[in-house]
């Protein structure tokens, strides 16, 4: 019978981060949350809305997936094409793109 940690672990698959896609992209949405907490209590009215983040999301779950099934390349194409997204459309530090 499995404890309470390994049961969640083998049967939900919760808590590891095992590919180097897991940790970059867990990385990637980390600054996401912070870039959106810092806009939405800033003083000045947002530039940005909710919606324009879920791209970035959405391909970084995509490329964890991509890398996690053992397309490194397609992954890696994905994470360069989020990262130009955030830096063209969220324009992180005032990027003058």
């Amino acid at each position: 019978m499995l404890e309470g940690a390994q049961f969640e672990q083998k049967h939900l698959g919760a808590g590891v981060l095992e590919t180097i896609y897991d940790w970059v992209t867990v990385a990637i949405f980390g600054g996401l949350i912070v870039l959106f907490l810092h806009r939405s209590t800033a003083e000045e009215e947002p530039k940005d809305s909710i919606v324009q983040y879920l791209p970035a999301c959405i391909g970084c779950a995509v490329a964890n997936y991509a890398g996690n099934q053992g397309y490194g390349l397609v992954a890696f194409v994905i994470i360069v094409a989020v990262l130009a997204y955030i830096a063209w459309v969220l324009k992180p530090f005032n990027l003058k793109l």
